[in-house]
């Protein structure tokens, strides 16, 4: 008799082995790809208090196992609002509501507060076809008999669009900067491949911002120090408070990633008398960079992308990374080298009136999304195939 896969749902990772999540979440030795699915990063999120009781963000984590070993998981979490997320769904909130249906709570796959593009679905190696399939229909089995309005998975990866369609989830498209290396070795290299003004551009924009009358550092591993997290702290509220009216993060976050995630951390300060007035927060992955936040307590021409872009590129290039994502938003990211690229999210709706509504939606959103992609990436700061080499 064939084993049955059993789902089960867990409220901490506590709960659950580390290494049995990671299993799932980075197959492979070394930096994980995406570090924010990492047992650790969210296991910071929940003990700092920036999930949980009172935020919205309620872990739900999904489990699944055969014969006892844990096969696949994912960052579930019940939510009783749309914030956080950047895929927003706050129209299809409003529009269900005024129909007299009640959207809230709903189910997220998703990695909180969080802009980047990785696996959702996380599934030991081998067992990808069945996990996938074993957490989206155990997913959406709780959210229908729990008579939940919807499911969302977002920022998911291009595989888990192919199969969360086959299984009746619908696909919607939106668009980031991002910035890829061709080989370079070095920043003028990529500066080499840029037209000329562009290239101008950003050699006054970074010489202007390294004027600002003192250093910038990037810090890593153990060269972070806790009064590093003091100030960033502050520069982290400051633009928190102006996005977003509350920052979503507690401050024992910043302790917790530093306890148990130095060495995914690259943070890049400016230091004025030695004091830090602007700082940018990365993660690195494997292969990518990834920019979370900025903020300062200075304003200085040029430093926000100085510290959040060009240093980001300088450090990729240094590396062998092949990607930087610099977060959500920020069309100002084009004529700095970062090109718009697709991302993805999957979502059900159990109501089937309102899903096809929203279905029709996403059909006319999916080809507006494509013809921006198409006429932003034209725009790009990069000289045209078989343009003569410029001078400056």
């Amino acid at each position: 008799m064939t084993e049955q896969i059993e789902i089960s749902l867990i409220d901490s990772l506590d709960a659950i082995v580390a290494g049995d999540w990671d299993a799932c979440a980075t197959r492979g030795a070394g930096a994980p790809e995406d570090p924010f699915v990492t047992h650790r990063f969210l296991l910071a999120l929940e003990r700092s208090g920036s999930v949980g009781a009172g935020t919205g963000w309620q872990p739900s984590y999904l489990v699944a196992r055969l014969g006892g070993e844990v096969i696949a998981v994912a960052p579930m979490y019940a939510k009783e609002h749309s914030q956080g997320e950047y895929i927003f769904d706050h129209n299809w909130a409003h529009a269900y509501e005024q129909a007299g249906g009640r959207y809230y709570p709903k189910l997220q796959i998703a990695v909180p507060f969080t802009p980047v593009t990785g696996r959702r679905l996380l599934t030991r190696p081998g067992f990808e076809e069945t996990g996938m399939a074993a957490l989206v229909q155990g997913a959406v089995e709780i959210a229908s008999q729990n008579a939940l309005s919807s499911l969302h998975l977002t920022f998911c990866v291009e595989e888990e669009v192919t199969a969360g369609e086959a299984m009746g989830l619908m696909h919607r498209t939106g668009q980031q900067f991002h910035w890829d290396n061709a080989g370079y070795g070095s920043f003028d290299d990529f500066l080499q491949a840029l037209s000329s003004r562009k290239r101008k551009n950003i050699r006054k924009e970074r010489a202007q911002a390294q004027g600002f009358g003192g250093e910038i550092v990037q810090l890593t591993g153990e060269a972070i120090r806790p009064e590093h997290w003091d100030a960033f702290w502050q520069f982290y509220q400051d633009t928190g408070s102006r996005k977003w009216g509350t920052p979503y993060l507690t401050r024992a976050f910043f302790d917790e990633i530093h306890n148990t995630m130095r060495d995914d951390v690259l943070l890049v300060l400016a230091l004025k008398d030695g004091r830090a007035i602007a700082g940018a927060l990365n993660f690195i992955g494997r292969t990518r960079l990834f920019g979370r936040y900025w903020g300062c307590t200075e304003y200085h021409p040029s430093l926000h992308f100085e510290l959040c872009y060009y240093q980001a590129i300088d450090y990729a290039i240094a590396h062998g990374l092949d990607r930087v994502e610099a977060g959500a938003q920020g069309e100002h990211k084009l004529a700095r080298g970062y090109l718009p690229n697709t991302v993805h999210s999957l979502h059900w709706i159990r109501d089937p009136g309102f899903a096809r509504a929203v279905g029709d939606y996403l059909d006319a959103e999916r080809a507006a999304v494509a013809e921006e992609v198409e006429v932003l990436t034209s725009y790009g700061p990069f000289k045209s195939t078989g343009q003569e080499q410029d001078h400056d």
